[in-house]
């Protein structure tokens, strides 16, 4: 059943999506990002669509009595889907050409899970912080929304019709109590569980309940008796709420939780007051914005693609300008994408094409991204023989179990009176599993590398997450000091990419991730004195009973290079050893500034840079050294670990 057009609802849009993509882009003025509350525009369409739908059944119901499901969901199909299969077939050729193997398989798994409206769990799952900088490498992250409202979709109707049939008196009941509790349920876990609050629908419900209880009260109480100086007032005071969240919310911040109140009810507040007489209404209904909230559909599913895809190839995502063409880009495939796929889906095209349409082009996809998934991301697409598929950490196991990310009863290798201890993060990790293989029959072998981890005795840990973390890190910590206060003549191997958790100035798309769990994002200040003291009397503790091998920073592929050559396809290229030098500068000049007692350094960065050509070196013609853009593979753990053992012969003799 058709509901009343207000167009100021795709004015709403319009806001909502522009927050979104902005926020996305990373835009700065004058070195800030504005709107790093932009995420909040999927709160917003949240509202909406709950506000909508909830109108769309209630009237239906109110009016025959019935609800036809089947109506219902055919609609819902041909609102979402087409766009979303038309872009999902539009990616793939560009995530063939250009994506290393194991992202291949991953992006095929992230479309597989979107075609299934289960993306927000495969994200959750897999462990990707929507706000890192790997979130946006990812080119369908977005769908999580998707997964989100069409699980809305399928679950809220059936359980409205039934309790409107059976349980008619208690429906505001339910509505309140389902708002209620899946809000206090946000505000808990997003202290607690994070990740699964931000992606999952139980703490995303409220939002689009919210919406809901504001169609019931409409249906039931009419807009119409408003209040005039309430209707003059309150658009407008929702459109500074929204404002608010969008230009001082950030990622730091509870989400979503108590604080999303803010633009839930900046939303609310327009939804309800809104009247033609009123400022804010006449600028939403505005025909630049009502013409961006028609497209806001087809502009939420490109942008992130495009930027994705950007981000990945390296291409205009460095400065605004590049930003602009890309979201002119999105527009405009935006624009041929509604006037050409979705509206004729939507109202010109028969029911029979549209599921011929469906059932074609959703085959396809299937079976190309399943193909990719069992042939391992065909390997043969790349010219260089030899590609593991795999992190090396991953091979390194024992008694059932993965040796990597242990925090307790770390595994240990072979028998020998002397131990080599390894102590570090997911770089060492991917040393460990060959370092293994060369040492356990002369030593015992004590790998201790935990993801994301660096040894440092004080906690800097002040982002959202912090008494969370600063629990499990403490917890860590003491219990690798009573292994390293029992250490003694053995050998202790230490570093890591020691320049995010010692310094600030780094590749900041890099860096931002792992900071935030020692700095505040917005600044990024802190004290790097104190970081390099505490890390220098940890050597020098270390060292008194023990020799210490110090290895410098390992040379990062990355995404921001200045020098890169396709082949087969696949890129495949080299980088400049300058920029190693300018990333690691603060790093390498305090490591070579170390000079205590059994402290020995060791450089794998000798390995893969020449300094007379000023290039570095990822591969040979049978050989990738690295499994993706930051961890040596097996090859480059192989290189590294040859000096390293080069510097256990030398304490040896």
């Amino acid at each position: 059943m058709k509901i009343n057009y207000r167009p100021e609802i795709d004015g709403l849009r319009a806001i909502a999506v522009g927050l979104v993509i902005i926020y996305h882009a990373q835009v700065y003025i004058f070195d800030s990002q504005i709107f790093t509350g932009g995420f909040i525009g999927v709160d917003i369409f949240f509202v909406i669509s709950g506000y909508l739908i909830t109108s769309i059944i209630l009237k239906e119901l109110l009016a025959t009595d019935n609800f036809q499901f089947k109506n219902f969901y055919e609609r819902r199909a041909r609102r979402i889907l087409p766009a979303l299969l038309f872009i999902i077939l539009f990616s793939l050729p560009f995530a063939w050409i250009y994506f290393y193997p194991i992202d291949l398989i991953n992006f095929s798994k992230s479309i597989l899970y979107s075609l299934g409206f289960s993306s927000n769990f495969f994200f959750h799952f897999s462990g990707l912080e929507y706000a890192s900088p790997e979130g946006i490498l990812k080119p369908f992250l977005h769908t999580w929304s998707l997964s989100v409202e069409e699980q809305y979709y399928v679950l809220f109707p059936i359980l409205l019709v039934t309790i409107f049939r059976y349980f008619k008196k208690y429906l505001f009941l339910f509505l309140l109590l389902s708002f209620a509790t899946s809000l206090i349920l946000a505000d808990w876990s997003s202290r607690n569980y994070p990740s699964s609050t931000f992606y999952l629908l139980h703490t995303r419900i409220w939002e689009l309940i919210g919406g809901s209880l504001l169609a019931y009260f409409e249906i039931n109480f009419s807009r119409k008796k408003i209040n005039n100086f309430l209707s003059q007032f309150c658009p407008s005071l929702g459109l500074i709420l929204i404002g608010y969240a969008a230009f001082f919310f950030d990622d730091k911040i509870f989400h979503p939780s108590f604080y999303t109140l803010v633009p839930v009810v900046g939303v609310a507040l327009i939804l309800w007051f809104a009247n033609k007489n009123e400022v804010t209404t006449k600028l939403l209904s505005s025909k630049f914005l009502v013409g961006i909230g028609l497209i806001s559909y087809s502009l939420y599913l490109w942008h992130y693609t495009i930027f994705s895809f950007a981000k990945n190839l390296d291409i205009l995502f460095d400065d605004n300008f590049g930003k602009f063409i890309l979201i002119l880009l999105t527009i405009i495939l935006s624009t041929f994408t509604y006037f050409l796929i979705e509206q004729p889906a939507r109202k010109k095209i028969s029911f029979k094409l549209f599921f011929s349409f469906l059932v074609i082009s959703t085959s396809v996809i299937i079976i190309l991204n399943a193909t990719v998934i069992v042939k391992d991301g065909f390997l043969n697409r790349l010219k260089v023989k030899n590609y593991q598929n795999k992190h090396t950490f991953a091979y390194l196991t024992q008694e059932g179990g993965h040796c990597f990310g242990r925090t307790k009863n770390f595994c240990k290798f072979g028998s020998g009176k002397k131990q080599i201890i390894l102590l570090g993060d997911s770089d060492f990790g991917s040393l460990a599993f060959d370092l293994k293989n060369r040492t356990e029959l002369d030593y015992t072998f004590v790998p201790i590398v935990i993801p994301g981890y660096f040894h440092l005795r004080k906690s800097y840990l002040l982002n959202k997450h912090t008494k969370k973390i600063n629990n499990e890190y403490n917890s860590l910590r003491d219990s690798i000091d009573v292994i390293l206060k029992e250490s003694k003549n053995n050998i202790i191997i230490i570093g890591g990419a020691t320049s995010l958790y010692l310094y600030q100035k780094r590749v900041k798309d890099r860096a931002l991730h792992w900071n935030s769990l020692f700095v505040d994002k917005k600044t990024l200040k802190y004290d790097t004195r104190s970081l390099e003291k505490d890390f220098s009397d940890l050597l020098d503790d270390l060292s008194k009973n023990n020799d210490v091998i110090l290895l410098y920073p390992i040379p990062e592929i990355g995404t921001n290079l200045q020098k890169k050559k396709f082949e087969n396809m696949v890129r495949v290229y080299n980088y400049y050893y300058s920029d190693f030098l300018n990333q690691n500068y603060e790093v390498l000049n305090f490591f070579d500034s170390i000079n205590h007692q059994n402290v020995h350094k060791v450089y794998p960065h000798k390995v893969f840079c020449d300094i007379n050509t000023d290039l570095c070196s990822t591969h040979d013609k049978d050989n990738f050294f690295f499994f993706d853009g930051y961890h040596p593979s097996l090859e480059g753990a192989k290189m590294i670990n040859s000096l390293i053992m080069k510097k256990i012969e030398e304490l040896r003799n």
